[in-house]
């Protein structure tokens, strides 16, 4: 699907001067700013810092907000710094009656908060083995017919599935056919760009919701399919399409931007794939990473991105008859070159090995197999 589409961590609470020296702020900033509607968390912080990444700092510093996820339309933000912390009750908050602010617009990355998943294994699961009038495509309002459904009840609502990428170290990606299988050769266009070689693992199966549907009929045996009637279709079903029950509220709504809260080991994490690029993508375009929640990660988290240390020949005291210029690796001849940043990317959807993350401002495109570190890093 990233082929083809675009919380706040425990924080130590600061005295006022740990406060003023962990704090940058901008050139130029308000004393005081009045929270509007389509704010984001990031474009704030940005008002107050260099690094909106410290927005935990910010709300320390306003003990008038009670709950760092819950920033409201009309709320009053004070920066706060040395000896101008502002006392609690001094100001007002803003009217509970309109949502929350999030940390970025939900419109932007709606798609893979709603119809995107990322599993270590799918084919236990049930799946399409046909369609009403024999079709090779079905639609809301047709039926679909499934295996495996023998555990399911009449009335029950099922999201209809389909794997597509396959995510995994070295090779980052491969495409899946209608059956969950890699389909040869592809993905080999990004394995010059991972120069990690210490991860060989699979990282797990991104899934695509395409359809829910009513199960309707439940078949009394193993080999006698079940019926499901297709509803809020966004794409057709197909045959080899998994199911899954319809789960409610399966990801967050509220997070905020803040550092990372495990040490990022070097070459650990990287940029799987680019949505809707081949190699490369820039502001608001969402990257899938390497890394999830067993990797400390959660909602939030922001990251710089970083295009490795690349090992060129020295034309003038080395070989100069050797294609391969720009080397994943040091050797003879070679001179290695400083890594270069590109961009810093906010991670809103975690799960265990693999996130999704967008990128929120750079200088340079992110591109697959780029590294991820500390958004601090230099």
């Amino acid at each position: 699907m990233l082929k083809q589409l675009r919380t706040v961590a425990a924080v130590a609470l600061l005295t006022v001067t740990t406060y003023a020296v962990a704090v940058e702020t901008g050139a130029t900033h308000p004393d005081t700013y009045v929270v509007r509607k389509g704010d984001t968390l990031w474009d704030i912080a940005a008002r107050f810092l260099k690094k909106p990444w410290l927005w935990p700092e910010i709300w320390q510093a306003n003990p008038q907000v009670k709950n760092p996820h819950l920033i409201y339309p009309g709320d009053v933000l004070s920066l706060a710094y040395l000896d101008r912390v502002t006392p609690q009750g001094t100001i007002q908050p803003g009217r509970r009656d309109e949502a929350p602010i999030n940390a970025i617009p939900l419109a932007e990355v709606e798609p893979f908060l709603k119809n995107l998943t990322v599993m270590d294994s799918f084919k236990e699961l049930p799946y399409v083995v046909g369609l009403e009038d024999n079709r090779m495509r079905g639609s809301a309002g047709q039926q679909a017919y499934v295996r495996g459904l023998q555990n399911a009840q009449p009335g029950q609502r099922y999201a209809v599935l389909r794997p597509t990428v396959r995510y995994g170290q070295p090779k980052p990606s491969d495409d899946l056919d209608e059956r969950g299988n890699t389909t040869p050769f592809t993905g080999d266009l990004w394995k010059s760009y991972i120069s990690s070689s210490d991860r060989h693992e699979l990282l797990g199966y991104e899934l695509a919701q395409v359809a829910v549907g009513t199960v309707r009929h439940i078949g009394s045996g193993e080999r006698e399919a079940s019926t499901l009637l297709l509803q809020d279709s966004g794409r057709e079903v197909r045959a080899g399409d998994r199911l899954v029950p319809v789960q409610a509220n399966p990801y967050d709504l509220q997070f905020v931007p803040h550092a990372p809260t495990a040490a990022v080991a070097d070459g650990h994490l990287r940029v799987l794939a680019v949505a809707d690029t081949l190699t490369s993508g820039g502001p608001r375009d969402v990257i899938a990473i390497s890394g999830g929640a067993r990797d400390g990660i959660d909602n939030g988290t922001v990251f710089s991105v970083w295009r490795s240390s690349r090992h060129v020949i020295d034309r003038v005291t080395g070989m100069t008859s050797s294609r391969a210029d720009d080397a994943l690796k040091p050797g003879a001849g070679r001179v290695s070159l400083p890594a270069e940043y590109a961009a810093h990317a906010m991670v809103f959807r975690t799960f265990d090995k693999v996130s999704y993350a967008l990128v929120m401002e750079g200088s340079k495109p992110a591109r697959v197999g780029y590294e991820l570190r500390h958004p601090d890093a230099q």
